[in-house]
C-alpha cells in the first residue's frame, strides 16, 4: 500500500494543472481579496488578511483533494486500472485508504504557499499558532479526500468533472470562502463541511479557542464520506 501511496503522490505533484489551480491560483486569489477588502477586520475581530489567508488555504486544499482524487479514480475506472488492481493482492480497503492518504498529502503545498504569501503580506501569528493552524487544516483535508473518493465512484467518468466543480463551488460559496458568513446564513452554513473547515482557524481570533463543534462536525462528515466511499467501492466491484 505504501508503494501505491508514493506513486499517487508523485503523479499529483508532477501534474501542472494541480500546481496551477491548487497551489498558485489560491495564492493569487488571496492577494486579490486582501486588496479588494482593505486592511480592516471581519466579524469577531479577525484581520481581513488572516481571514482570507485561511479561506484561500482551505479553498486550495479542498480543490486539490476533490478534483485530484475524484477525476483520477473516474479515469482509472474508465481505463480499467481499478479492475487490474483488484486482481492483485491489494485489498479494496487499502486502495481506498491509499487514495485518501495520498490526496491529503498533496494539500500541504496548497496550504503552505498561501501561508507564505500571508506572512509576506503582514499576517502575524505566534509560532504555535502557525504550526497549529497548518496541522488543523491538513487534518481537516482528510474529510474532503474521502468525499473525493466517494464522488469518483458515484459519478460516471464523463460526468465527474462537472459534478465535482458544482459541489466544490457550492460548498465554497456557502462556507465562507469568498466572504464572511453571518446572520441567518451562518445557521445553515454549519451543515457545510467547508464552513466547519474554515472554523478550525477560530483559535486565531482574539479571545477564542479551538471550535470543538467544528471539530466534531468534521469528524462526523469524515465518517459519513468514508462509509459512502466504501459502499460505492464495493458496488463498483460487483459491477466490474
Amino acid at each position: 500500500m505504501t508503494t501505491l501511496i508514493r506513486l499517487e503522490i508523485m503523479r499529483t505533484l508532477r501534474n501542472r494543472r494541480y500546481l496551477l489551480f491548487s497551489v498558485l491560483y489560491p495564492a493569487l486569489m488571496y492577494v486579490f481579496f486582501i486588496n479588494a477588502y482593505g486592511s480592516g477586520s471581519v466579524a469577531g475581530g479577525l484581520p481581513v488578511k488572516t481571514y482570507f489567508m485561511v479561506s484561500m488555504a482551505t479553498f486550495g486544499a479542498v480543490g486539490a483533494v476533490l478534483t485530484g482524487s475524484a477525476q483520477r479514480i473516474s479515469l482509472e475506472r474508465k481505463t480499467g486500472w481499478v479492475r487490474q488492481l483488484r486482481l492483485t493482492a491489494l485489498p479494496g480497503r487499502a486502495y481506498t485508504v491509499a487514495k485518501i492518504a495520498a490526496s491529503s498529502v498533496t494539500t500541504l503545498p496548497s496550504i503552505l504557499v498561501v501561508f507564505a504569501v500571508g506572512a509576506s503580506q503582514g499576517v502575524r501569528l505566534g509560532a504555535a499558532q502557525w504550526a497549529g493552524l497548518a496541522v488543523a487544516l491538513w487534518l481537516g483535508s482528510f474529510v474532503f479526500a474521502a468525499l473525493g473518493v466517494a464522488l469518483g465512484y458515484a459519478a460516471a467518468p464523463d460526468a465527474v468533472q462537472p459534478v465535482v466543480m458544482i459541489a466544490y463551488m457550492a460548498m465554497a460559496l456557502f462556507g465562507g470562502t469568498w466572504f464572511p458568513v453571518t446572520g441567518t446564513m451562518e445557521r445553515f452554513a454549519r451543515f457545510d463541511p467547508v464552513y466547519l473547515y474554515n472554523e478550525l482557524a477560530a483559535f486565531t481570533r482574539p479571545g477564542h479557542s479551538v471550535d470543538t463543534v467544528a471539530v466534531a462536525g468534521l469528524a462526523a462528515f469524515l465518517v459519513v464520506f468514508s462509509a459512502v466511499a466504501a459502499v460505492l467501492y464495493r458496488r463498483d466491484t460487483r459491477q466490474a
